[in-house]
């Protein structure tokens, strides 16, 4: 193995890169995928689409704008070797620019179903190692229903896209179950991204003040909706629901997981709908992307940390273009040995991401507390 390489790993015929970005150059671009009223709304509110995303991605933390055209994303990604030189097959496309351009609900709606168009036509066209995720508004349940139906039969798609900040409710809670379940039942993964809306608090204690702060909360935020989806019983109501943590770390999860057990063995007739240790549903049905990869500096804490997080099981290789977060990804990888690095770069998303599995979620788990376990 060469310094930070993978020379030699078993069972990789190329890389599965998880998480990188396109986006529309501006909103122009979309215009044509948008009805006649919301073109004439969108002009008349002088409203914008931001490729850079620059209140999430300032300068210095990006590599210029995310690909427009599947020229630029071949140039910059799809040709370009992972760390230590394994070639990309396939690419996971994270659109996240309607993410927080409006709060309209219904202009949302037809804002993602114009940018998963506009994915299509300008991307998974054009590129067989591409694969997509639905854009979804999350500010109407029923609406991101629909869209998941309209593109569920397309399997390049395979996964959901929400942001990790919502709303001022959690995915766990139940205004958010048809979404998961639709979701479950098409085979899609979910995909809780960095990221998302500003108008709602990023701590629990309100708004941040600085950009730091609002970057650490990414991870935060992760945290807290993973405890929803645990708590409120979703992950235990649909077996079958794939979760993606995505740009938020994973270096927070054994601390978490932890204290979710302990808490739990003392707790647990509050929840009698979660029937088992917290942190098997998350290694059943969580796994995370690798960047950013928050992580020691010293080999045999970084060795140490990496065993305890469990990474070659729950992490997933990404290289989340063109965000720059420095080369903690590629020591994960230059740590591991060849067969848990085969994991990391494809093998773990092969089974979790791109193979799309049907659920049927029609007879959830009943939550009534008789059944619970004792």
């Amino acid at each position: 193995m060469t310094a930070g390489g993978v020379d030699g790993v078993a069972g990789v015929g190329g890389a599965v890169d998880t998480d990188t970005h396109v986006a529309p150059a501006s909103l122009a671009a979309l215009m044509p995928y948008l009805a006649p009223f919301w073109r004439d709304y969108a002009e008349g509110a002088a409203l914008r689409l931001d490729p850079a995303q620059a209140g999430a991605y300032p300068p210095g933390a990006t590599d210029g704008p995310a690909p427009a055209d599947v020229a630029t994303l071949r140039e910059r990604v799809l040709d370009v070797p992972a760390p230590g030189g394994v070639p990309v097959r396939t690419a996971v496309l994270s659109a996240t620019s309607a993410f927080d351009v409006s709060r309209n609900p219904y202009y949302d709606a037809a804002l993602c179903g114009a940018l998963n168009d506009w994915v299509v036509e300008h991307f998974l066209d054009h590129d067989d190692r591409l694969r997509g995720g639905i854009a979804v508004p999350s500010g109407d349940p029923e609406a991101a229903v629909a869209e998941i139906h309209r593109r569920a039969d397309d399997p390049r798609f395979v996964q959901v896209l929400l942001p990790v900040r919502g709303h001022d409710h959690r995915y766990g809670h139940r205004r958010f179950l048809p979404v998961l379940e639709a979701a479950s039942e098409a085979g899609l993964a979910v995909t809780l991204h960095a990221w998302g809306r500003a108008g709602s608090a990023a701590t629990p204690t309100g708004f941040t003040h600085t950009y730091l702060a609002d970057y650490l909360s990414q991870g935060h935020l992760a945290q807290a909706q993973l405890t929803s989806l645990v708590v409120e019983g979703v992950l235990d109501r649909l077996p079958g629901l794939r979760v993606v943590v995505a740009e938020c770390g994973f270096s927070w999860l054994p601390p978490l997981l932890w204290r979710l057990d302990k808490e739990w063995k003392g707790i647990w007739r509050e929840v009698p709908w979660v029937r088992r240790p917290p942190s098997s549903y998350l290694h059943e049905q969580v796994r995370f992307t690798s960047t950013p990869a928050h992580l020691p500096t010293d080999a045999t804490e970084l060795a140490d940390a990496l065993e305890v997080i469990g990474a070659a099981r729950l992490v997933m290789y990404a290289g989340d273009h063109p965000h720059v977060h420095g080369d903690g990804t590629a020591r994960l990888l230059a740590a591991l040995g060849p067969t848990e690095r085969a994991a990391v770069l494809a093998g773990t998303a092969e089974e979790f991401l791109l193979r799309r599995t049907p659920t049927d979620s029609s007879t959830p788990r009943s939550h009534r507390r008789e059944e619970a376990p004792r």
